[in-house]
């Protein structure tokens, strides 16, 4: 159930969007769409119908249906009837404020704004509503949204607590694990934690320690598969045996702290931007990039229908 909200309006359609308003469509909702690009209503209902089957395949709520999707040229309009409205758009100031005072005059006060920005605060997104900054939230997917569920909702300096119960309630209610920040900072958490990864991933690779093809083995066939089904925290603590987490703060804590004081410092140099591209497309040279997203896509699935049968897991 979604409460009050029946209708979502998707503001750009681009990859984020376009998986939004799959995923919407999917739990049943009524989803009006809206991007100024040429042919970006062709393209919408391309992807819309691409993850279809997936979506499918995980169950899709009563009534929902490809057909409850709408598509306007006008955000004005397209955000008028909404109930929650989702957006998309490009990672600009300019472009967010000019974009967000449209959506802050076309809709009831009481819709919440939320942006899918994967690092601009809340704050700054809403100075470009004057008239109800109050409704304004972060609401950042994992890509792609119509699979992953975590959901990020920030609020900003002038967000009310009732638009974040809100939020949280609403991802919640259409199948999100959503978090709730306590303060705004760029990146929010999850993107961060990804950049402290990169950041020595692409040192390693820099620094001649590993290839490419190798670091992402080391995470995909390591750590990886575990974090998939615990945290960072979780997992430490079982790796503490009866001790739990306390036992490996206390024993693997000062070799950590060195490891730390040794992790690498990069600049992404042209050098090392052109290694980086040469070695991903070492690793994949050979493989189709759609059957390889169809097949990370199906073990997803496979992976997010055996955690829902492990009600357990945190």
């Amino acid at each position: 159930m979604t409460g009050e909200i029946g209708r979502v309006a998707v503001v750009g359609t681009g990859v984020i969007g376009a998986s939004w308003a799959a995923h919407f469509l999917a739990h049943g909702l009524d989803v009006v769409a809206t991007d100024p690009a040429p042919g970006a209503e062709v393209r919408l209902r391309a992807d819309v119908a691409a993850h279809w089957p997936v979506l499918e395949g995980l169950g899709l709520a009563q009534g929902a249906s490809p057909e409850r999707l709408r598509f306007v040229a006008d955000p004005a309009d397209a955000v008028a009837d909404a109930d929650f409205v989702q957006e998309n758009g490009p990672e600009r100031e300019d472009v967010k404020h000019a974009l967000f005072a449209v959506l802050d005059q076309a809709t009831r006060p009481d819709v919440i704004l939320a942006s899918s920005s994967s690092g601009m605060l809340p704050t700054t997104i809403a100075r470009g509503c004057p008239a109800h900054p109050e409704r304004v939230v972060i609401g950042h997917p994992f890509n792609p949204p119509h699979l992953i569920p975590l959901v990020e909702v920030v609020p900003g300096e002038q967000t009310s607590p009732g638009t974040v119960d809100r939020a949280v309630a609403f991802y919640t209610a259409v199948g999100k694990r959503p978090i709730r920040l306590r303060q705004e900072l760029p990146g929010h958490v999850a993107n961060r934690l990804q950049a402290a990864l990169w950041q020595e991933a692409y040192s390693l690779v820099e620094r001649g320690v590993a290839t490419v093809a190798d670091i992402d083995t080391a995470i995909s066939h390591g750590p990886g598969l575990r974090w998939a089904v615990l945290g960072p925290f979780a997992n430490q603590h079982l790796s503490g045996g009866p001790g739990g987490l306390a036992h490996i703060l206390e024993h693997l804590g000062p070799p950590t702290e060195r490891w730390w004081r040794d992790l690498g410092r990069v600049t992404l140099t042209p050098e090392l931007s052109t290694t980086l591209v040469a070695g991903v497309d070492a690793e994949l040279d050979g493989v189709d990039q759609a059957a390889l997203v169809a097949d990370r896509d199906a073990v997803l699935t496979q992976l997010l229908a055996a955690k829902a049968a492990r009600p357990d897991l945190p």
